[in-house]
């Protein structure tokens, strides 16, 4: 029989198949076509893209040009537009305001076939200090109340452009999704006197079956209640709840773990298509007791299909624990590369 299970911070409900779950070699990972044409992120191609807003060059050089490492520029679709004020007004029941925000492109390395998961780990800690380097100068615009960072690889996935890059867009309200676990972590934390992530992290490091990796700052874990087959968490084992506050130790810890759970994934399941998001507290107050942030990785392996969208529900055919073992026990090389 499929067990049911609650999420312990936002009281979601997931369905988890553990009469004939389903193992690393169940799932189909169709093969991505090669892009064609020309790559408007590919070093000599920087005028295709809007001016940069920031880079690393090494050796200098005028901005816009060429001996970049990591480059951010805007969107060049962008969801929400940073000219213009929010102009919040009412049409009846319904509440309306302008499109303003800010949507950023992090192109992580010059090289067009070298994924996150390829870089070195002083290129991977210079695109996560990317991360926080953006998201601490747009608190500076005090339209915007909350910042995420989320990455999306391969065409199931929703990229549009096969060079790696992730994305930020700052909202000038709170998500949903941030609120429920903002809500559910702080009845957590009013009841118990402990930050529910905290308590988390202690029980899977004491259960250990759902426990992919850890270092000295970050554990990685399949979560015992996974909405997604081999969904993987990443958090600091130090309480925290701003990312972007994290120390150039925390970003060397996190470059590490999160190189070796992208390995491991890519050795296990084919190289799957994939999402990550950072889940951070919102910019006021910077420091939240209740909340943890962590970053939340789903390879794209199933489909979200009507009974997911009617119900809230998602039908996950693989268990964390078994997930978490084949993520655990597959041999990688080059993680510390």
């Amino acid at each position: 029989m499929s067990e049911l299970c609650r999420d312990p911070i936002t009281g979601r409900w997931n369905i988890i198949d553990t009469d004939e779950p389903t193992g690393p070699g169940g799932f189909q990972v169709e093969p991505e076509p090669l892009g064609g044409g020309t790559c408007p992120f590919c070093p000599g191609h920087e005028h295709l893209t809007p001016p940069e807003i920031y880079a690393v060059r090494p050796g200098g050089g005028p901005a816009n040009g060429a001996g970049w490492q990591l480059r951010v520029v805007p969107n060049k679709f962008p969801a929400l537009r940073i000219e213009g004020d929010l102009s919040r007004r009412g049409l009846g029941l319904f509440d309306l305001s302008n499109g303003v925000g800010a949507h950023e492109v992090i192109i992580e390395s010059p090289d067009h076939r070298k994924h996150m998961a390829d870089l070195a780990h002083e290129d991977l800690s210079r695109v996560l200090s990317g991360f926080t380097v953006r998201s601490l100068d747009l608190r500076g615009d005090r339209r915007f109340k909350y910042t995420l960072i989320f990455k999306n690889v391969g065409l199931q996935a929703g990229a549009s452009l096969e060079h790696p890059h992730s994305q930020l867009i700052a909202l000038p309200i709170v998500p949903k999704r941030v609120r429920e676990e903002l809500m559910g972590a702080g009845h957590y934390f009013d009841f118990r006197g402990r930050c529910v992530f905290c308590d988390m992290l202690h029980q899977e490091l004491g259960d250990e079956e759902r426990v992919i990796v850890e270092n000295k700052r970050f554990l990685a874990f399949c979560p015992f209640v996974s909405s997604f087959p081999f969904e993987v968490w990443i958090l600091p084992k130090a309480h925290h709840s701003d990312f972007a506050a994290s120390s150039k130790e925390d970003l060397n810890d996190l470059a590490r773990i999160l190189k070796e759970v992208l390995l491991r994934v890519r050795l296990t399941l084919a190289d799957p298509p994939y999402n990550f998001i950072i889940h951070s507290g919102p910019s006021e107050p910077r420091e939240r007791e209740e909340y943890h942030w962590h970053l939340e990785f789903m390879p794209r392996l199933t489909r979200v299909a009507g009974f997911e969208w009617g119900t809230g529900f998602y039908i996950n055919p693989t268990p964390p624990e078994l997930a978490a073992k084949a993520l655990r026990e597959v041999t990688i090389s080059g993680a510390d590369g």
